[in-house]
């Protein structure tokens, strides 16, 4: 397991409270943990477990996985670029939960294109397209109409009328 970089871990989860705009106090009630020792974790005095950085990635709105990453408590064999830019996508307050996982889907998809993708163990990634639905996604973030049709159902062909 790789060594514990509590100094760098602090002064990143201070900076993200930051970005959030919340107290030291308001993050601490939010994770379930104390002030003081929350406090701690941002100097670089404590040791946090992987449960306290999941409340605290909650509280964040951001990803566990990165607090993990920086902490030292998981080796890092996905990108970190890819983790932090998953952990972007997640925090950002002016998408809803729907668009977030549009455009991680997305983003998965344009990573396997490009040889990147998949996950360790080989089993299909939960963000990833589902079946029969690849194909490009509209603004509204429903799947695209097929080129050459119109909304409308019309693909400038023969059509038939009823009667």
């Amino acid at each position: 397991m790789a060594s514990l970089n509590v100094g760098g871990l602090g002064e990143y989860l201070r900076e993200q409270r930051r970005n959030a705009q919340l107290s030291l106090r308001q993050l601490a009630d939010a994770a379930g943990v104390s002030n003081p020792y929350l406090s701690q974790i941002e100097r670089g005095l404590r040791k946090p477990s992987a449960e306290v950085l999941q409340q605290v990635a909650k509280a964040l709105r951001i990803s566990a996985e990165t607090l993990y990453v920086r902490a030292g408590i998981l080796d890092a064999e996905r990108d970190r670029d890819e983790v932090e830019t998953r952990a972007v996508i997640l925090a950002d307050p002016t998408l809803n939960e729907r668009q977030k996982q549009v455009l991680l889907q997305i983003y998965e998809s344009f990573r396997k294109e490009n040889g990147f993708g998949g996950t360790e163990d080989g089993e299909v990634d939960p963000v990833g397209p589902e079946p029969g639905t690849e194909g490009s996604i509209s603004k509204g973030g429903r799947p695209a109409e097929r080129p050459g049709r119109e909304a409308g159902g019309d693909d400038n062909g023969p059509r038939r009328t009823a009667g």
